[in-house]
């Protein structure tokens, strides 16, 4: 024979149980979701390199860079940027293209074409590249920062951005 003892809940305890089941519940409901928004765009895979339309092959003159300038929108996690990206575009026989950014490579600074001097300037600190984006003087460490191109339908594409 066995003794069973049935032990008794006191309404008071029952209660801190139940409200702190309902309590939890909360909480989780609420705290679940908040960190997966605060977590994710870390988790979130990098957006992928898309290629970027510049205009039409028709605009760029033989052996003399074209300035493109193109609006681009940038995500990154939950904060969307307009961004203004421009490109200077050679091409010596119309068919293989050249693609360089106008940023100087050594502090940033907008680079611009000078078409009597066959030369691209940076006006900050005298930097001087060539008709390819190569250095010529002034302090840039390397050339110009070149992007990878492609035409379809007489419509030039960048890669990045």
């Amino acid at each position: 024979m066995e003794n069973e003892e049935k032990k008794e809940i006191s309404r008071r305890d029952f209660m801190k149980i139940t409200i702190g089941a309902i309590g939890g519940l909360i909480g989780l409901g609420f705290g679940i979701p908040a960190i997966a928004y605060v977590v994710s765009p870390a988790l979130g895979k990098s957006q992928a390199q898309q290629w970027i339309q510049l205009g039409a092959t028709s605009k760029i003159e033989l052996g003399k860079p074209t300035l493109f300038k193109v609006t681009i929108t940038r995500q990154t996690g939950w904060i969307v940027n307009q961004e203004e990206l421009a490109v200077y575009v050679l091409s010596e026989d119309g068919r293989d293209y050249v693609a360089m950014s106008n940023v100087c490579t050594h502090l940033g600074c907008r680079i611009r074409w000078i078409a009597g001097q066959d030369q691209y300037v940076c006006p900050c600190h005298n930097g001087i590249f060539d008709k390819q984006g190569n250095v010529v003087s002034g302090p840039p460490p390397r050339p110009l920062d070149r992007y990878e191109t492609k035409v379809e339908n007489d419509q030039l594409f960048i890669l990045g951005g």
